[in-house]
């Protein structure tokens, strides 16, 4: 039996309740002590750090640019800047966090990793991580998961990743999760690159770590472009890592309003979507306390999204500690809504964004009367090659007026 401690547990929030922790079976405590160890060390190593930071900016393309959106922007009446993710190399953000847990995983000597992915980004970005540092790589991937995002799939397996598909409970990304969770118990001498700001500690603050880039570019680049900062920073919420990597940086701020957009699917009922802000309660799932879809059993219900990456029935725990503080807040857009951002962005701009990204498009498209005059950075967290079959498939159905809310483009009142 394990006897350590964690020298920086994650506990996030007040004092009536903290989120985070470590709900995790024994035989996975001694990984976990390891990797906080390796961590906390590698944050002082030079050297890691110097290599990681080359990795990034030759390897992975950074700095991203953050990109004005003008015709956007003079149709909605929202002054919209784009932090362009979707422009590193794999085509998501989540790279960032795989090549700073890949290299982790060889200063603990391992020679493979383990991966979960539900949109096949973070198993592209995992597998392509594992290539560069001459790893062994397995990605586990719920079979409908799979299906829709297809070429994700044949990605990975080009890149030389075993990918397994699960066939059991929903088939998303939960299933993956417990999938490689398993897996892990039975092969310490493996690392699982965990791709979200979640799980057991020391995920979530390790992979927010990772993530913090994203604003810190952000941040620095719209204050140089304008000479001031956004009056909000909005990004779509899964497990939530693009959307904290934007918004540590703003935390003190008090004049930036931070705002998460989930999963609103097919509308409110029990099963139809992702939005845990709306219809979830404190639970824990994969390892950490937060904001989880159950009934009234306490069992985990069917979540639905249009997008692979937000169909997940919990959130990271430090949004849920960021709204229960009240610093930023958490709105949700149906499948609809987010398909018309997507529509808007692609007809005005010529860039494609992914499905996850365009529920924060969506959010902003909906509210845009309320938004009127007001600069909004949005973190355009990957684009959208990968959903191309979902979005034929859905060709026509995008919003085109919101429910109570404002005209589409071009329409008047």
């Amino acid at each position: 039996m394990s006897e350590g401690r964690f020298e920086r547990p994650t506990r996030l929030g007040t004092n009536e309740v903290s989120f985070g922790g470590v709900f995790a079976p024994e035989t996975l405590m001694d990984n976990l002590f390891e990797l906080e160890a390796a961590w906390i060390d590698s944050a002082g190593d030079r050297e890691f750090e110097a290599e990681l930071k080359r990795l990034l900016t030759t390897y992975a393309g950074r700095p991203t640019p953050t990109y004005h959106a003008r015709r956007l922007s003079a149709a909605w009446g929202v002054d919209v800047w784009l932090k362009r993710e979707d422009l590193l190399h794999t085509g998501a953000h989540k790279l960032n966090n795989t090549l700073g847990q890949c290299l982790l995983a060889q200063r603990m000597g391992k020679r493979r990793i383990l991966a979960e992915t539900g949109a096949g980004q973070h198993g592209v970005a995992s597998a392509t991580a594992a290539a560069l540092l001459g790893l062994e790589c397995v990605v586990y991937m719920g079979a409908v998961d799979a299906e829709r995002q297809a070429p994700n799939v044949q990605r990975m397996r080009l890149l030389g990743a075993d990918v397994i598909e699960v066939q059991h409970g929903e088939r998303t990304l939960k299933d993956a999760i417990n999938e490689a969770l398993r897996a892990w118990v039975g092969e310490p001498d493996t690392h699982y690159v965990l791709g979200s700001a979640l799980g057991p500690h020391p995920f979530p603050s390790l992979v927010a770590g990772y993530q913090e880039v994203i604003g810190r570019e952000a941040r620095a680049q719209f204050k140089t472009a304008t000479g001031t900062l956004p009056n909000l920073a909005v990004a779509c919420v899964g497990g939530g890592s693009n959307a904290i990597g934007l918004f540590r940086e703003f935390l003190p701020d008090a004049s930036v309003d931070l705002v998460g957009v989930e999963a609103g699917g097919r509308g409110p009922e029990p099963g139809s979507h992702a939005a845990r802000f709306q219809g979830g309660r404190l639970g824990v799932l994969h390892g950490c306390l937060s904001y989880l879809l159950q009934d009234d059993d306490g069992q985990v219900q069917p979540t639905h999204s249009i997008s692979a990456g937000l169909d997940y029935p919990a959130v990271g725990p430090e949004h849920a500690a960021l709204r229960e503080a009240g610093r930023a807040r958490y709105e949700c857009v149906r499948d609809s809504e987010a398909l018309a951002g997507f529509q808007d962005l692609a007809a005005l701009e010529g860039i494609l964004p992914a499905l996850e990204s365009s529920h924060a498009l969506g959010w902003v498209r909906r509210e845009r009367e309320d938004l009127k005059g007001q600069s909004v950075l949005l973190c355009l967290s990957g684009r959208g090659d990968k959903d191309l079959a979902t979005l034929l498939a859905n060709e026509g159905h995008g919003s085109t007026s919101d429910e109570g809310g404002a005209p589409a483009v071009g329409e008047t009142r």
